[in-house]
């Protein structure tokens, strides 16, 4: 099991080089955006791009999970099964961004600076198909494994938006059109770096029956990933509505500071999870490694998510050059709270993916996703942008305890909730005690705060959350280490 486990959190460090970059790109571009871009900017900026997000996943049809689920299977050849997606979706896309690009003048009406907007939309039509295929195609090296051309893709695609953002965004003065024209090139380049690995795994030969077994598997998931995308993402339109563009660029501005938990740590790990997960089914000591997986998954999580409220408004004002940005920083604990019950809800779900029951995905997150919205008009007029936050943790926690029960009547995993809920309590006890640091002088501040930090696996040792054997295994690490430092 240990060697399964190992070789999961390899696949889970190498793809988070990859996620690591694209969020990467969000982040070093903050000084950027915040001295060109204005905070109700900076809003546009950030509903286009969860326009975009939330298109791709559904025309993604659910059909990179489905190969993933195929590509092991004898059923079906693996060559002829990403050649008939790839022409499947590369249709669909095709289609949506000719209708697309005939309906942005209509798009663009609704809006205050129609022209300004009728280009945003256009942009949009042509990166959303590009991701579509990208995404396919960084799922079939996911399946073979091959998590290092995974990572490297993506660190070119950074490289290129990271320049052509610097470009077109601080000298060209182009504003959002620069960061669309940016997103534009870097897919078009990551695209054409993927076609070599890709092009020999596909054999020209398209089957009905693969398709029809994809969309099968896959359908469920559009509405899965849509919900999801809204349980995540929706509430954006909604301060839009209820408040205005300067609330969503302070909100957006935090959520990108909480997200580094997303798509550092849940994204790269959800990416070398089924596979691995497809692999051990039903071999001895399968369920154990389930249940081991969700508590280290967690350790770190609740680790990492800790560093990121601890310093989250030191964070806010070394990269958001305009002071305008600085309150952003509130929200940031209520979204990683709400990210970590979002990560844990990937492993207890496995249960739906292993018994087939992806329709029990669709409809647990299209609930949260109801409770989400509904939340958000509630708290929102009272509370703005904390009202969102609040609205996101009590959403994915309820997701979480949901999928936990309904999973649990298909496939039982021992999971450690003991474990798991004095993670939850100890990580809540030592962000309780960074606040009282608030007015001590700023390097006094930082330092009890890294020590607050340093101390929660000490805090978990005291309460018995290890076992004997993960003591053993430490000290083992530790000597080993200590040893290696010495010589």
């Amino acid at each position: 099991m240990l060697k399964n486990i190992k070789n999961t959190a390899r696949h889970t460090v190498i793809y988070s080089l990859g996620n690591l970059s694209t969020k990467l790109i969000g982040f070093i571009l903050l000084p950027l955006y915040t001295k060109h871009i204005t905070v109700a900017e900076y809003g546009v900026l950030g509903i286009l791009e969860i326009t975009i997000m939330i298109l791709t996943h559904i025309l993604i049809l659910g059909q990179p999970q489905a190969y993933i689920r195929f590509h092991n299977s004898e059923e079906y050849n693996k060559k002829s099964t990403l050649f008939t997606l790839f022409i499947f979706l590369f249709s669909i896309s095709l289609l949506v961004n000719v209708i697309g690009q005939h309906c942005s003048s209509i798009l663009s009406s609704y809006f205050s600076k129609p022209g300004e907007f009728e280009i945003y939309f256009k942009l949009c039509f042509y990166i959303i198909p590009l991701q579509v295929i990208n995404n396919l195609f960084l799922s079939a090296l996911r399946a073979r494994e091959k998590s290092i051309v995974f990572a490297i893709g993506n660190i070119i695609r950074l490289g290129i938006v990271l320049g052509f953002n610097i470009y077109f965004v601080a000298f060209a003065q182009l504003g959002i059109k620069g960061v669309l024209y940016s997103y534009l090139i870097g897919d078009s380049l990551l695209l054409l770096f993927l076609l070599p690995f890709i092009i020999s795994e596909m054999i020209p030969k398209f089957e009905t029956k693969i398709l029809k077994a994809a969309l099968h598997f896959g359908i469920p998931l559009i509405f899965t990933s849509l919900a999801g995308m809204l349980l995540n993402m929706g509430d954006r339109y909604i301060l839009k509505l209820l408040v205005n563009y300067h609330e969503v660029g302070l909100y957006n501005l935090g959520y990108k500071v909480a997200g580094v938990l997303n798509m550092l740590f849940i994204q790269s790990f959800s990416l070398s999870l089924l596979p691995m997960v497809y692999k051990m089914y039903g071999k001895p000591g399968d369920k154990r490694y389930y249940s081991k997986m969700l508590t280290y998954f967690l350790f770190v999580l609740f680790w990492a998510g800790l560093g990121l409220t601890l310093f989250g408004k030191e964070l806010i004002t070394l990269l958001a050059l305009n002071p305008d940005y600085w309150s952003a920083y509130q929200v940031v604990p209520y979204i990683i709270l709400g990210y970590i019950f979002s990560g844990g809800n990937y492993v207890v779900s496995l249960g739906l993916y292993l018994k087939m029951k992806t329709n029990y995905v669709a409809f647990n997150t299209i609930g949260a996703a109801i409770l989400n919205i509904v939340l958000n008009f509630i708290l929102i007029p009272q509370f703005k942008m904390i009202g969102a936050a609040i609205a996101t943790i009590i959403s994915f926690m309820t997701l979480y305890f949901i999928t936990y029960f309904v999973a649990d009547r298909y496939y039982k995993i021992p999971y450690e909730n003991l474990k798991l809920l004095k993670m939850l309590l100890v990580a809540i006890f030592l962000f309780v005690l960074s606040t009282q640091t608030l007015y001590f002088d700023v390097w006094l501040r930082l330092l009890l705060k890294a020590i607050i930090l340093a101390s929660f696996p000490f805090w978990l040792y005291i309460i018995n959350f290890y076992e004997q054997v993960e003591i053993e295994r430490l000290r083992a690490g530790f000597k080993k280490y200590c040893n290696i430092r010495i010589v």
